[in-house]
C-alpha cells in the first residue's frame, strides 16, 4: 500500500469495498436493517468526503509558505470537525438513522487505513 502513487483512491476504493460487506452483513443479520443501513451509509460518505478534504488540504498546504499553510491547516481542521459534530447531531435527533451506525461509518476509513496497514506489515515480514 506505501508504494501506491495514488493513495487515496485506493483507500476509498476499500473503505467502499469493505461498507459494502458490512452493508450486506447489516442486510443478513438485522431484523429491521434500515435505520442502521441509512446510518451507516450516511456516516461512511462523510468520512469518505472529509478523507478526500484532509487530501486536498494537505495537497494544497505544501504549496504554501509555511506560515500560511498552517493556518490553513488549521481552518480546514476544524471545519472538517465542524462537520462531523454536524453529522452527528443530525443522527441523533433523527428518527430514520441510527447513531451508532453512524458513528460506525464515520470511523470506516479509519478501520481500513489500520487493517490495510497491518495487512502489508504483515504481507512484507511473510516476504
Amino acid at each position: 500500500m506505501l508504494n501506491d502513487e495514488n493513495l487515496t483512491f485506493t483507500i476509498i476504493k476499500r473503505t467502499i469495498i469493505c461498507s459494502l460487506i458490512v452493508i450486506g452483513i447489516m442486510f443478513l443479520g438485522i431484523k429491521n436493517p434500515k435505520t442502521f443501513v441509512l446510518g451507516f451509509i450516511f456516516g461512511m460518505c462523510i468520512s469518505v468526503l472529509g478523507f478526500k478534504l484532509l487530501d486536498n488540504t494537505i495537497q494544497r498546504a505544501i504549496t504554501m509558505q509555511p506560515a500560511k499553510a498552517n493556518g490553513y491547516a488549521t481552518a480546514h481542521y476544524f471545519l472538517r470537525y465542524l462537520i462531523y459534530f454536524i453529522v452527528l447531531v443530525i443522527a441523533a435527533l433523527a428518527d430514520y438513522l441510527s447513531f451508532s451506525a453512524t458513528v460506525l461509518g464515520l470511523f470506516m476509513v479509519k478501520i481500513v487505513i489500520i487493517a490495510s496497514t497491518v495487512y502489508d506489515s504483515i504481507k512484507v515480514k511473510k516476504k
